[in-house]
């Protein structure tokens, strides 16, 4: 007799409140014959505290929301084999497999085993209060933030990696940024943008009132050290995936790594990720001087055998 296969949906209150849409797929998840529980609470938990896992038996969590709500049903998965499936409900989206038009075709996807897995690379967080014997311990799928503690002043941190001092300045913070979370806020501030494939943790910093304050990119064997240093006008403030958090008082550090466990990610469309990065960000693939020459009546076309473009005639 085969056993009941059981699929997790993770949400947000907000969407079982207002509409029909999460019981619609609750119904074609039971339909196609899953076992389904539901999951809707996104409260966050104190930085460092346990988190309530799901019975590891669970075939899948499928998530309908957006990246915030991913990285909530991160939390229930994280060091298991279980993995997620994301289902746009919000904006962007980027670490979502289809948009919320998609379900039904999902649900076929998912019933007849057709996923692969995509293995995410995940930070550990060590963090260090001065006067204290034991550190905490947490993790980030995206970034681990520092920030000032007062927003009216800068807060004064040293940077090490593998120990060495690189740098100190003051600022508005820094991120550490996995290369799924180099999409997010660290590319919001000026990061670059890392294939998941590449094992690597990325610092960007915020503001910095310094020469050198450049992102930098680490392979998986080094760690970043990030101090708040004695001196500093402000306390910091820590934040594992902007949900985690504890305040930093001056002589705290966080040392962020690789960390030894994964996340996984259920993949329907074997769309690759450059393709998805084109998509969700609507990329200009056309350059602004080949929009022009267009625009002028000319034309460009690929030199197929250089990679590169010679004009042509407009016809």
């Amino acid at each position: 007799m085969t056993s009941k296969r059981s699929v997790i949906v993770v949400t947000h209150r907000r969407l079982t409140a207002d509409g029909s849409t999460v019981s619609e797929v609750i119904d074609q998840l039971k339909h196609a014959g899953f076992d389904v529980s539901l999951n809707d609470n996104l409260e966050a938990a104190p930085l460092g505290s346990p988190l309530p896992l799901v019975d590891p038996d669970t075939e899948l969590l499928v998530v309908l929301g957006g990246d915030g709500t991913i990285l909530r049903a991160a939390e229930l998965v994280k060091g298991t084999s279980v993995p997620i499936l994301g289902i746009n409900m919000g904006h962007v989206g980027f670490l979502a497999e289809f948009e919320s038009f998609q379900t039904s075709e999902a649900i076929r996807k998912i019933a007849d085993h057709d996923y692969q897995i995509d293995e995410r690379t995940l930070a550990g967080v060590q963090v260090n209060l001065p006067g204290s014997t034991e550190p905490l311990y947490d993790w980030a799928l995206n970034d681990v933030t520092i920030e000032k503690a007062d927003r009216g002043k800068m807060v004064e941190l040293g940077i090490k990696v593998d120990g060495v001092e690189m740098s100190s300045f003051g600022a508005d913070g820094v991120i550490v940024a996995t290369p799924t979370g180099s999409t997010a806020y660290a590319f919001s501030a000026g990061g670059p943008i890392i294939w998941p494939t590449v094992a690597s943790l990325q610092l960007v910093p915020l503001a910095a009132h310094a020469l050198f304050a450049r992102s930098l990119v680490i392979g998986s064997e080094s760690n970043f050290r990030i101090d708040v240093l004695p001196s500093s006008d402000a306390e910091g403030w820590i934040s594992c995936d902007g949900r985690r958090s504890l305040q930093l008082p001056r002589g705290a550090s966080v040392v962020v790594a690789q960390s030894q466990d994964t996340l996984k990610l259920a993949r329907l469309s074997g769309v690759p990720f450059t393709q998805r990065l084109v998509t969700k960000f609507d990329l200009p693939v056309v350059g602004w001087r080949e929009q022009r020459h267009h625009q002028a009546g000319g034309s460009w076309s690929r030199h197929t055998d250089t990679g590169g473009f010679h004009e042509g005639a407009s016809s």
